[in-house]
């Protein structure tokens, strides 16, 4: 039963994972067809909003005693999505300006940037292990990139959009799972994308120079909302209490060459085996800064 349990968990992460990873790849296509950022975002954040506002009545029809948020909960929620507004600015910026395959890993800096807060915040030193995993993070990512070898051609806007997406999703994480943890997971992520979208309507008032394009909801904004906001944190809020933080982070690493490959078969995007090398030490210190090593007395 445990086991069966197990691998349902890590089938539901593995799956939510996935299709974050699928994400950015239908972000370019929509900028091939000349879709902005702003429309990209907002279109995203809508439906996605509706998607939540459904199942949640879903939810409370189904059962009248589901917990309800309060007012101080709904204010925090709200104001930890403002990350997650800004998180979707800012990768979405990255990937306009650099390939998908890179934009991902520099997305994947959370794993140092959340050692690093966690330090702050702890005010205690990292463990040697999780100090080791950064520094295998730090060198996956210069092959991950191929930065030694396109420092001439890659456009550095995206390298500070994708570092600026990483250090808001960083915040994203901690706080998510620090506020209103006794209420559902539709609730929570909700409140969250009211919060996100206050972050991109404002950018898209204030960057939208042309008229907006409304074709974009009937495109691209219904993919972008189950890929982005609605699949992927309903997957793994039901697969993380069945798999454990340890393994279900171990697990969601799948986004990682979920998004490689899409941008290699889809984008065609050029990929080397350094950079699989690169990708591989990513996943392998994600992994072994999760592991529990024994150690002798």
């Amino acid at each position: 039963m445990i086991k069966n349990n197990l691998l349902k968990g890590v089938l539901l992460v593995g799956s939510g994972a996935s299709s974050y990873g699928m994400l950015a790849t239908f972000v370019k296509l929509a900028y091939q067809e000349n879709y902005t950022t702003a429309e990209v975002t907002t279109a995203q954040f809508v439906y996605g909003i509706i998607g939540l506002l459904l199942i949640n009545l879903f939810q409370k029809v189904k059962n009248n005693n589901t917990i309800k948020a309060t007012k101080k909960e709904r204010f925090q929620l709200m104001f930890a999505g403002t990350s997650l507004g800004l998180t979707s600015v800012f990768y979405y910026l990255a990937v306009k300006y650099i390939p998908v395959s890179i934009a991902i890993v520099l997305l994947m800096q959370t794993v140092w940037m959340g050692v690093i807060l966690e330090m702050i915040l702890e005010k205690k030193l990292p463990s040697k292990q999780k100090t080791i995993a950064v520094f295998i993070v730090l060198i996956g990512t210069l092959l991950a990139t191929n930065i030694l070898k396109n420092n001439l051609n890659i456009d550095w806007r995206g390298i500070i959009w994708g570092m600026l997406a990483a250090a808001s999703f960083t915040t994203t994480m901690f706080t998510a799972n620090k506020i209103a943890i006794g209420i559902s997971s539709a609730q929570r992520s909700l409140y969250m994308l009211f919060g996100g979208a206050i972050i991109v309507f404002c950018f898209a008032i204030f960057t939208q120079n042309t008229p907006f394009q409304f074709e974009i909801f009937m495109k691209w904004g219904i993919v972008l909302a189950l890929f982005g906001t609605i699949i992927p944190p309903i997957l793994m809020n039901a697969g993380f209490p069945k798999t454990g933080l340890g393994i279900g982070s171990i697990v969601s690493t799948l986004e990682l060459p979920v998004s490689v490959l899409m941008a290699y078969i889809i984008l065609n995007e050029s990929v080397v085996a350094t950079q699989w090398v690169g990708i591989l030490l990513i996943i392998f210190a994600i992994v072994f800064m999760n592991i529990h090593l024994k150690s002798n007395k």
